[in-house]
């Protein structure tokens, strides 16, 4: 999707005096960002090891030693910066956890395709 196409698709609408603009389903698409969906990707996949941390009751000590990281990068990765990772890295370290992940291609309707996270 381009910025215009995805552009045209926000709107505007004033909420008690304050100009507030709803954006598309990617947020980092509504900032222009070229390579909009790997953020969003990437950001699903640490939100998913975030939460698998967090019901299996992991300490980031413990977490390291599954995945096979340092503390820091664990930290790191919890605070957002991911610049340094890959999705197949992330993937890899939600193998570790316990997670299986399962990669589906389709046809599209459209006439270009379209990447997603599906987390259950």
């Amino acid at each position: 999707m381009k910025w215009i196409e995805i552009k045209s698709m926000m709107k505007t609408q004033l909420v008690n005096g304050i100009e507030v603009t709803t954006g598309a389903a990617n947020i980092f698409a509504d900032l222009g960002l070229q390579e909009a969906l790997k953020p969003k990707i990437m950001t699903g996949l640490i939100v998913k090891i975030i939460k698998a941390m967090r019901s299996q009751e992991l300490t980031q000590q413990e977490a390291t030693k599954r995945m096979g990281i340092t503390q820091p990068k664990v930290s790191e990765m919890m605070r957002g910066y991911f610049n340094y990772l890959s999705e197949r890295k992330l993937m890899d370290y939600l193998t570790r956890l316990g997670y299986d992940i399962e990669i589906k291609v389709r046809s599209s309707k459209a006439e270009v395709g379209n990447m997603m996270l599906v987390a259950y």
